[in-house]
């Protein structure tokens, strides 16, 4: 199996949940994916409105045949600036996580020691307006290695 349909397998998963789109993504990722979270609280009626609370989730997958650090490093800086672009944060913004996903079937060692350092993190008036974080996960398609950073190990199970 090679990376483009291991990821292909894997988005089947995402779609009950996400918003997937093949056209007009980011360069150079094969995909986006998008899951957007509004919930309102209030008190017996809709009129005492307490609180609206946002959460949302930016996914880019990416998927080649030889995986090289620059390539990674170089990815997680585009997907960082095109997911905080679009979050918009607001009182009733809690968080908005961007995820880069990559399939690959040859990484090279030094990747899988770097993406343990990889870390952003963005809040917004001191948090008052919610924060986001950048979780990076990577898999060799050849042998079934998963990696990622401190934020995403728990999308670890997800790719086994």
């Amino acid at each position: 199996m090679d990376a483009k349909e291991d990821l292909e397998k894997h988005l089947i998963s995402y779609s009950r949940y996400y918003t997937i789109k093949k056209e007009d993504v980011t360069e150079p990722f094969y995909c986006e994916a998008e899951f957007i979270s509004h919930t309102e609280k209030y008190v017996l009626v809709k009129a005492a409105h307490i609180a609206d609370i946002d959460s949302n989730e930016f996914v880019y997958f990416h998927a080649s045949n030889n995986l090289t650090l620059d390539n990674l490093l170089a990815c997680v800086e585009k997907a960082w600036e095109t997911g905080i672009g679009r979050v918009k944060p607001y009182n009733g913004h809690r968080n908005s996580d961007i995820t880069v996903v990559f399939f690959s079937n040859k990484i090279e060692d030094e990747v899988f020691s770097s993406i343990k350092k990889v870390k952003k993190y963005k809040s917004y008036k001191f948090s008052l307006w919610g924060y986001s974080h950048l979780r990076v996960v990577i898999k060799d398609v050849s042998n079934g290695h998963i990696s990622s950073n401190f934020q995403g190990r728990s999308l670890r199970k997800i790719f086994k």
